[in-house]
């Protein structure tokens, strides 16, 4: 498992290299060469960012006893890699500041508060785009724990209506039962009278023949 984090390791390491040179070179560049360095720039910022997050992922898989060493290491690299993402920022904001000069006949003099000011708009871009996104996924969890409560509400009514309809049998049942029992019962007290009536006439004729 520590071998992986160590191959990963050092392919973050050439690949930040490549990617420090390259952020020097970008305010040095004109027209096309320095659009295309921005690109690769950013190409290759993407892929360190994957990187770390296969390094997090082997962290996550090593015994916890083993652990403390590689997430030290895992916030040295993710420090590396905002610094990177900082330095190419700022390197992005000088050369839009070149473009912005060169197509309105400026002298290419921006003082260090416009630079500042750009680079606070810049931020606040990035932390409403974080909110939003945020939001976004509050959004998605709540509509997935409203699918869930209504599955669970129609799961509760199906069990309401089969207890309803058991029921109903029951009540039905009892009732045959009920009128069976009374059927019962008056053949029974039918034939507890007659017997009783023979009996009657019975002592009658020999009260009679005595």
């Amino acid at each position: 498992m520590s071998s992986d984090f160590e191959s990963y390791e050092q392919d973050f390491a050439v690949l930040t290299a490549e990617i420090t040179g390259r952020i020097g070179k970008v305010p040095k560049l004109v027209g096309d060469e320095k659009k295309q360095m921005v690109a690769n720039v950013e190409k290759q910022l993407e892929e360190a960012r994957e990187l770390l997050e296969q390094m997090e992922l082997e962290v996550r898989e090593i015994p916890p006893q083993s652990r403390g060493m590689y997430s030290s290491r895992m916030r040295s690299y993710k420090q590396e890699m905002g610094k990177l993402e900082a330095d190419f920022k700022r390197s992005r904001i000088a050369y839009s500041d070149e473009v912005r000069n060169e197509l309105l006949g400026d002298d290419g003099n921006s003082s260090e508060n416009q630079r500042a000011h750009l680079l606070d708009n810049t931020e606040r871009l990035e932390r409403s785009s974080r909110r939003l996104e945020a939001g976004y996924q509050i959004a998605v969890e709540t509509e997935q724990i409203g699918q869930e409560m209504l599955e669970n509400l129609s799961h509760d009514r199906e069990k309401i209506q089969r207890a309803r309809e058991r029921l109903r049998e029951t009540d039905a049942n009892l009732g045959k039962s009920s009128r069976i029992l009374t059927g019962m019962l008056r053949r029974v007290l039918g034939r507890k009278v007659t017997l009783q009536l023979l009996l009657y006439h019975s002592v009658l004729w020999t009260s009679k023949r005595i």
